[in-house]
């Protein structure tokens, strides 16, 4: 059975940021988790499917940013025995997360606290480094959003990609690329992609949001998406007119659809990502 994911209503609103529970051969584990600020709506979402917190006994963590993995800390506290499994370069920000959250109240200001809630540290005890088996699962190295990013791939045909595969408000059509600073890596994401073509899932399941079962069709948009984005921006695109354009097809739909994207991936962050890989680009 096709997996369904569990939606945090961040922020009050839905189809936002989704985990997913999935069966393992140790049991229950989450595939991401969350900010903070949505416990209680992980929570309510693990009940409506018979399970309670302390019933998880792993989480599988595709990257540290906050919107996926913010919680951690805050579960682990709550529940001592979860194992929390992340790839070598994301670990110790997660056992000391003051850096990581120094960097993201620099991005969000005022309103971090209420976007993202407490940053906890997780235990070292509690961290699994991601190898190429966790669980049963496969695991791979997916650069291109983030340098620490991991796709874990079921036997069941489930790629479990994060942000790896892009955002797409099920059940709407538009694939696009989140590009935040600091470490967009368009090169990166090309063999991402490319490994996800070659691996042949049935499904992809999105963080932001739904399951996406046309996956060549779906991993070739995101492709030809983020090359323009790079290439709008390297022209000397400005913020405003870049956003401006990100929002073009989005409005042909309706202005639920334009926010609900605009939620879960805010463009101004990409727009920050892309120029910062140009900047740097143009440097060398």
């Amino acid at each position: 059975m096709a997996p369904e994911p569990i939606d945090l209503r961040h922020q009050g609103a839905a189809r936002v940021i989704g985990s997913y529970l999935l069966d393992t051969e140790d049991g229950p584990a989450l595939f991401d988790c969350g900010p903070s600020s949505a416990v209680d709506g992980l929570k309510d979402g693990l009940r409506e499917r018979g399970f309670e917190l302390t019933d998880i006994r792993h989480l599988l963590l595709s990257h540290i940013h906050l919107d996926h993995a913010g919680a951690a800390g805050v579960l682990v506290r709550e529940h001592p025995g979860l194992q929390v499994h992340v790839s070598d370069v994301g670990a110790p920000h997660l056992v000391e997360p003051s850096r990581l959250e120094a960097s993201a109240r620099r991005l969000y200001g005022d309103l971090f606290d209420t976007l993202w809630g407490e940053l906890a540290p997780v235990p070292q005890a509690n961290i699994r480094i991601a190898g190429n088996r966790v669980l049963g699962l496969d695991c791979f190295p997916a650069p291109g959003h983030a340098s620490h990013h991991v796709v874990y791939v079921d036997s069941d045909g489930t790629a479990y990609c994060g942000d790896a595969a892009g955002v797409r408000i099920q059940p709407q059509r538009l694939v696009l690329p989140p590009t935040p600073p600091p470490e967009l890596d368009p090169e990166g994401w090309h063999r991402t992609i490319r490994e996800l073509e070659r691996r042949d899932p049935q499904r992809l399941a999105l963080v932001h949001f739904g399951v996406a079962t046309d996956v060549r069709v779906h991993l070739a948009a995101l492709r030809s998406r983020l090359d323009y984005w790079v290439e709008l921006v390297g022209k000397g695109l400005s913020e405003e007119d870049f956003i401006a354009e990100a929002k073009h097809e989005l409005q042909k739909e309706d202005r639920e659809v334009l926010d609900e994207y605009d939620r879960a991936m805010p463009f101004w962050q990409s727009y920050a990502g892309l120029k910062r890989y140009s900047d740097k680009s143009a440097s060398r």
